[in-house]
Protein backbone atom coordinates (compact mmCIF):
# COMPACT_ATOMS: atom_id res chain seq x y z
CA UNK A 1 0.00 0.00 0.00
CA UNK A 2 1.19 3.79 -0.63
CA UNK A 3 2.79 5.56 2.54
CA UNK A 4 0.29 8.22 1.67
CA UNK A 5 -2.77 6.25 1.50
CA UNK A 6 -5.29 7.79 4.33
CA UNK A 7 -6.55 4.81 6.47
CA UNK A 8 -9.74 4.99 9.44
CA UNK A 9 -6.46 3.43 11.37
CA UNK A 10 -3.81 6.41 10.42
CA UNK A 11 -6.27 9.21 10.14
CA UNK A 12 -8.44 11.99 11.76
CA UNK A 13 -11.12 13.97 10.63
CA UNK A 14 -11.50 17.78 11.65
CA UNK A 15 -14.24 19.43 10.50
CA UNK A 16 -14.73 23.33 11.12
CA UNK A 17 -17.32 26.40 11.86
CA UNK A 18 -20.08 24.09 9.54
CA UNK A 19 -22.60 26.53 11.89
CA UNK A 20 -26.03 27.63 10.36
CA UNK A 21 -25.19 30.71 10.17
CA UNK A 22 -21.77 30.72 8.83
CA UNK A 23 -22.50 27.82 5.88
CA UNK A 24 -25.27 30.50 4.77
CA UNK A 25 -22.50 33.18 3.97
CA UNK A 26 -21.35 30.86 1.19
CA UNK A 27 -21.71 31.15 -2.00
CA UNK A 28 -18.38 29.32 -3.59
CA UNK A 29 -20.60 26.61 -4.11
CA UNK A 30 -24.42 25.08 -3.85
CA UNK A 31 -24.95 25.63 0.61
CA UNK A 32 -26.64 22.04 0.17
CA UNK A 33 -24.07 20.14 -1.41
CA UNK A 34 -21.45 21.26 1.15
CA UNK A 35 -23.67 20.52 4.00
CA UNK A 36 -24.45 17.11 2.82
CA UNK A 37 -20.51 16.14 2.16
CA UNK A 38 -19.47 17.82 5.54
CA UNK A 39 -22.64 15.79 7.28
CA UNK A 40 -20.97 12.96 5.03
CA UNK A 41 -17.45 13.21 6.49
CA UNK A 42 -18.81 12.65 9.82
CA UNK A 43 -20.80 9.58 8.82
CA UNK A 44 -17.69 8.40 7.42
CA UNK A 45 -15.70 8.85 10.40
CA UNK A 46 -18.32 7.10 12.40
CA UNK A 47 -18.20 4.14 10.29
CA UNK A 48 -15.05 3.18 9.88
CA UNK A 49 -13.93 4.51 13.96
CA UNK A 50 -11.94 7.74 12.49
CA UNK A 51 -11.54 9.97 14.94
CA UNK A 52 -13.52 13.06 14.57
CA UNK A 53 -13.05 16.29 16.34
CA UNK A 54 -15.89 19.58 15.68
CA UNK A 55 -15.46 22.55 16.89
CA UNK A 56 -17.44 25.80 16.17
CA UNK A 57 -17.07 29.70 16.50
CA UNK A 58 -19.12 31.59 18.34
CA UNK A 59 -22.34 29.88 18.58
CA UNK A 60 -24.42 32.07 20.24
CA UNK A 61 -23.41 34.71 17.88
CA UNK A 62 -24.20 35.94 13.84
CA UNK A 63 -22.18 32.54 12.60
CA UNK A 64 -25.01 30.13 14.63
CA UNK A 65 -24.83 26.77 16.45
CA UNK A 66 -23.41 23.97 14.76
CA UNK A 67 -25.21 22.03 12.48
CA UNK A 68 -27.67 19.94 14.62
CA UNK A 69 -27.53 16.87 12.37
CA UNK A 70 -24.29 16.58 13.55
CA UNK A 71 -25.26 15.34 17.18
CA UNK A 72 -27.28 12.63 15.25
CA UNK A 73 -24.40 11.71 13.81
CA UNK A 74 -21.31 11.80 16.19
CA UNK A 75 -23.04 12.25 19.10
CA UNK A 76 -19.98 11.95 21.49
CA UNK A 77 -18.15 14.46 18.59
CA UNK A 78 -20.60 16.78 19.00
CA UNK A 79 -21.54 16.89 23.08
CA UNK A 80 -17.46 17.44 23.32
CA UNK A 81 -17.10 19.84 20.20
CA UNK A 82 -14.39 22.39 20.89
CA UNK A 83 -16.40 25.72 21.16
CA UNK A 84 -13.94 28.40 20.16
CA UNK A 85 -14.35 32.23 21.49
CA UNK A 86 -13.83 33.51 17.84
CA UNK A 87 -10.34 32.54 17.42
CA UNK A 88 -9.71 32.36 13.79
CA UNK A 89 -7.12 29.72 13.55
CA UNK A 90 -8.14 26.80 14.95
CA UNK A 91 -4.97 25.08 16.24
CA UNK A 92 -4.50 28.25 18.18
CA UNK A 93 -7.42 27.43 20.33
CA UNK A 94 -5.84 25.36 23.28
CA UNK A 95 -8.56 22.75 23.78
CA UNK A 96 -8.61 22.44 19.88
CA UNK A 97 -4.77 21.97 19.53
CA UNK A 98 -5.40 19.16 22.08
CA UNK A 99 -7.55 17.33 20.55
CA UNK A 100 -6.20 17.19 17.47
CA UNK A 101 -2.78 16.30 19.49
CA UNK A 102 -4.85 13.21 21.48
CA UNK A 103 -5.94 11.89 18.38
CA UNK A 104 -2.53 10.56 17.95
CA UNK A 105 -2.79 10.89 14.28
CA UNK A 106 -0.25 12.76 12.03
CA UNK A 107 -2.38 12.12 8.84
CA UNK A 108 -5.40 14.51 9.17
CA UNK A 109 -8.49 15.01 6.87
CA UNK A 110 -9.86 18.94 7.11
CA UNK A 111 -13.14 20.42 5.90
CA UNK A 112 -14.51 23.76 6.80
CA UNK A 113 -16.90 27.09 6.51
CA UNK A 114 -15.05 29.43 5.53
CA UNK A 115 -12.41 28.01 3.04
CA UNK A 116 -10.40 31.38 3.43
CA UNK A 117 -10.52 32.03 7.00
CA UNK A 118 -11.43 29.16 8.94
CA UNK A 119 -9.42 26.48 7.00
CA UNK A 120 -6.53 27.87 5.40
CA UNK A 121 -4.56 28.88 8.43
CA UNK A 122 -4.96 25.57 10.62
CA UNK A 123 -4.47 23.82 7.85
CA UNK A 124 -0.95 25.58 6.83
CA UNK A 125 0.31 25.18 10.73
CA UNK A 126 -0.80 21.82 10.79
CA UNK A 127 1.71 21.63 7.94
CA UNK A 128 4.14 23.12 9.55
CA UNK A 129 4.21 21.24 12.31
CA UNK A 130 4.73 18.02 10.23
CA UNK A 131 1.38 16.45 9.97
CA UNK A 132 0.33 15.54 6.36
CA UNK A 133 -3.59 17.10 5.68
CA UNK A 134 -6.04 16.53 3.34
CA UNK A 135 -8.63 19.06 2.73
CA UNK A 136 -11.88 18.08 1.13
CA UNK A 137 -13.02 21.12 -1.26
CA UNK A 138 -16.77 19.41 -1.71
CA UNK A 139 -16.97 20.04 2.15
CA UNK A 140 -15.78 23.17 2.68
CA UNK A 141 -16.81 26.83 1.34
CA UNK A 142 -16.05 29.95 0.84
CA UNK A 143 -17.61 34.12 0.82
CA UNK A 144 -16.62 34.48 -3.04
CA UNK A 145 -15.70 31.59 -5.50
CA UNK A 146 -12.05 33.55 -6.30
CA UNK A 147 -11.26 33.82 -2.03
CA UNK A 148 -12.62 29.47 -1.91
CA UNK A 149 -9.94 29.18 -5.24
CA UNK A 150 -7.05 31.21 -3.75
CA UNK A 151 -7.32 29.45 -0.24
CA UNK A 152 -7.29 26.59 -1.93
CA UNK A 153 -4.26 27.27 -4.37
CA UNK A 154 -2.67 28.80 -0.76
CA UNK A 155 -2.90 25.31 0.99
CA UNK A 156 -1.94 23.18 -1.94
CA UNK A 157 1.12 25.16 -2.62
CA UNK A 158 2.43 23.88 1.12
CA UNK A 159 1.71 20.50 0.94
CA UNK A 160 -1.85 20.01 1.52
CA UNK A 161 -3.63 17.62 -0.97
CA UNK A 162 -6.83 18.66 -2.19
CA UNK A 163 -9.46 16.00 -2.60
CA UNK A 164 -13.19 15.28 -2.59
CA UNK A 165 -15.87 13.40 -0.60
CA UNK A 166 -16.39 10.75 -3.14
CA UNK A 167 -12.47 10.26 -3.50
CA UNK A 168 -12.00 9.96 0.25
CA UNK A 169 -14.70 7.77 0.78
CA UNK A 170 -13.10 5.93 -2.04
CA UNK A 171 -9.17 5.55 -0.06
CA UNK A 172 -10.59 4.38 2.76
CA UNK A 173 -13.10 1.76 1.50
CA UNK A 174 -10.06 0.23 -0.49
CA UNK A 175 -12.06 -2.88 -1.95
CA UNK A 176 -15.93 -2.44 -2.17
CA UNK A 177 -15.99 -6.25 -1.49
CA UNK A 178 -15.36 -5.94 2.11
CA UNK A 179 -17.52 -4.87 5.07
CA UNK A 180 -15.73 -1.64 5.51
CA UNK A 181 -15.82 -0.79 1.56
CA UNK A 182 -19.66 -1.92 1.42
CA UNK A 183 -20.75 0.53 4.77
CA UNK A 184 -18.63 3.30 3.04
CA UNK A 185 -20.11 2.50 -0.31
CA UNK A 186 -23.87 3.56 0.75
CA UNK A 187 -22.46 6.96 1.63
CA UNK A 188 -22.41 8.00 -1.89
CA UNK A 189 -25.90 8.09 -1.83
CA UNK A 190 -26.90 10.05 1.30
Amino acid sequence: MHKNVYTPENAAMLLIDHQEGTISWTHSHDVSGIKENALSLAKIASAVGMPLVLTASMEDQAQGPLLPEFEAIAPEAFASRIKRAGIVNAMHDENFNHAVRDTGRKKVVVAGITTEVCVVFPVLQLLDEGYEVQVVCDASASFTKIGDDAALRRMEQAGAVITSTAQLISELAVDWTTPKGQELGKLFNT
